[in-house]
């Protein structure tokens, strides 16, 4: 049976993508030219900027295949539902999950490395937020919900922790020991969930007065 056009395309961008997915991951972006993606691909140069228009546009169909994958394997690592789940346990494995997948090359060059660079700030936080947003924004409305942690402007919180989480993993791949930077980062962002955390008034206790016990006097023989 023959294919489309349209399947053709398809094909051929499914391709170019793959192929610009291995070596941006591999070499970064600025070190891969048009020819290596197209000699990869086994297509065209022609058919690249057909399809995509330049190199920069086939790094942003990259970056988000790599952004959805992403949050499919995060969304992975949690447990399904959230009966009998402690919530705040549940935010921990959360930023352990993302912490692991930073370790990956695609994520570490093509998300944080190259990401804000190519596509500049603006864009890249864009398409981050896009993805990244509701994942985390269930976690906080669902910790809220059940009162593990105190109710707060729940975008603004969602924000601001993507923010640290991006700067946690940035110093995790900068650091001369990715390790011990991994075990400090863990530390500082849990100690960020434990501040949100209501403080629990323990519940008051009847105070119970001491009982004054009359001095019994003794007496001595007398000389």
């Amino acid at each position: 049976m023959r294919r489309s056009q349209q399947d053709r395309s398809d094909a051929t961008r499914a391709e170019l993508v793959r192929a610009g997915r291995r070596l941006f991951a591999e070499s970064g972006y600025n070190a891969i030219g048009i020819e290596a993606v197209v000699r990869e691909a086994g297509v065209t140069r022609g058919a690249l900027y057909h399809l995509f228009g330049d190199k920069v546009e086939l790094f942003v169909a990259v970056f988000e295949q790599v952004e959805e994958d992403l949050v499919q394997r995060l969304t992975a690592a949690l447990p399904d539902g959230q009966i009998g789940v402690d919530m705040v346990d549940l935010l921990h494995e959360g930023i352990e999950a993302w912490l692991d997948a930073c370790a990956d090359p695609e994520v570490q060059r093509i998300l944080l490395l190259d990401g804000p660079s190519v596509l500049g700030w603006e864009r890249w936080r864009e398409i981050e937020l896009r993805y990244g947003v509701g994942l985390v924004e269930a976690l906080l409305a669902g910790a809220m919900d059940e009162e593990a942690i105190d109710r707060m402007p729940l975008r603004a919180a969602t924000h601001v922790l993507i923010g640290a989480l991006d700067e946690a993993a940035m110093f995790v791949i900068g650091a001369d020991d990715p390790v011990a930077a991994r075990t400090e980062v863990t530390e500082v962002l849990k100690r960020l969930i434990a501040g949100l955390v209501p403080v629990r008034k323990a519940a008051k206790k009847p105070i119970k007065k001491p009982v004054k016990k009359a001095a019994k006097a003794r007496s001595r023989p007398r000389a």
